[in-house]
């Protein structure tokens, strides 16, 4: 699975690069995320965390934009029962395929959108316990590959790229639990500057 989205990602990358304007260039990032989770027992909180990485943008009014970038997301689980709570950290590579659209397109500013799926690969993680009980949750429960889609809008001004996105999880990131699945699908807010070098 993963060798066939990084195969399309690369013809797709290269295709665009003989037909359209090419930019590429370093990216940092602020995100803030948090794991879903429908029992009525558990509750979630969001996690601070970053991305820093490279993008690619090939087309004019439209545009395909791969990127690769490395991820620090995660979570906080807590028991409304007992003593527990768990901090969930995740360290991945991302590899997000998007597609957008210039609403505004100048040489000095231009004003997109844009959408398209990520391919998520865990790469380091950990769990700990931060409550007076230990937890259920374990290294071994976090998936190792993740999908999602991101949307959002940017906002380029000369050599400068701003994006604000939301990123929605599609399969559960934790897997059973004590007999039990959380529904743990990750949401991800994400704002994140770039600098066009070419």
């Amino acid at each position: 699975m993963m060798k066939k989205y990084i195969i399309l990602s690369l013809l797709l990358l290269s295709s665009a690069i003989v037909f359209g304007q090419f930019t590429v260039g370093p990216k940092v990032g602020y995100n803030a995320s948090k794991f879903s989770t429908d029992l009525d027992t558990i509750t979630s909180n969001f996690k601070s965390g970053f991305q820093i990485g490279v993008f690619v943008r090939i087309g004019k009014k439209f545009y395909l934009q791969p990127e690769l970038y490395y991820s620090t997301q995660g979570g906080v689980f807590e028991s409304n029962t007992t003593d527990w709570q768990q901090k969930v950290s995740i360290g991945s590579l991302d590899l997000p395929l998007l597609v957008g659209f210039k609403l505004l397109n100048t040489k000095a500013v231009n004003l997109r959108i844009l959408a398209g799926p990520l391919a998520s690969f865990v790469v380091n993680k950990s769990v700990k316990d931060a409550g007076g009980v230990l937890g259920p949750i374990e290294n071994a429960d976090i998936n190792s590959i993740n999908w999602a889609v991101q949307l959002g809008a940017g906002l380029d001004v000369l050599f400068f790229t701003l994006d604000v996105r939301y990123q929605i999880g599609l399969n559960n990131m934790i897997k059973e639990i004590e007999n039990a699945t959380i529904n743990s699908k990750n949401s991800v807010w994400v704002v994140s500057l770039g600098f066009k070098i070419l």
